[in-house]
């Protein structure tokens, strides 16, 4: 299975914000230069995350996004799916209907075995992503990581994170 090089994107980015503190947010500009892609080509994933309420996009000149709920309860499935779509990856045409030994419809009356053991397959995939957590993943990497890699994502964060003005503050 191949998924589109948006997901890796999206998964980084997700995992960055993670580290970002508070009500913070960092700009979308930020997270492109982090991993070195296009600002528009980012743009485009860290919109289709937003729709699907794995982040929050602040509008303004302190704006930027943040994650929308707490990395413990964001998984890799959410932002697979947010990414990639609900639909299944493999799709089955029938085309076992088709062709010079073609048979009366009446011959297919069980599910393609192909599509079945595929659609097992992808259940499988799908439950070992909704079982890891983006908390887990950073938590990991935090412990595993090169400790030189992880101090500069982390300096990367502390540079770029737009700190928010508290609703206490705003009605001083």
């Amino acid at each position: 299975m191949k998924l589109g090089e948006g997901v890796e994107a999206a998964i980084h980015c997700a995992a960055m914000l993670a580290g970002v503190e508070g009500e913070a947010t960092m700009p979308g500009a930020a997270l492109a230069e982090a991993f070195g892609l296009s600002p528009s080509y980012l743009l485009k994933h860290l919109n289709m995350l937003s729709a699907a309420l794995i982040l929050e996009s602040v509008p303004g000149p302190a704006g930027g996004y943040r994650l929308a709920r707490p990395a413990e309860r964001i998984t890799l499935l959410d932002i697979v799916l947010a990414v990639e779509g609900r639909e299944p990856a493999f799709r089955c045409g029938e085309i076992r209907r088709n062709g010079a030994a073609r048979l009366d419809v009446s011959a297919y009356v069980k599910p393609c075995g192909i599509n079945t053991a595929m659609l097992k397959a992808e259940k499988a995939y799908r439950t070992a992503l909704a079982e890891a957590k983006l908390s887990d993943i950073v938590a990991e990497y935090v412990t595993d990581a090169d400790p030189r890699s992880v101090a500069a994502g982390c300096a990367f964060v502390a540079r770029h994170q737009r700190p928010q003005k508290s609703s206490s503050s705003k009605q001083a």
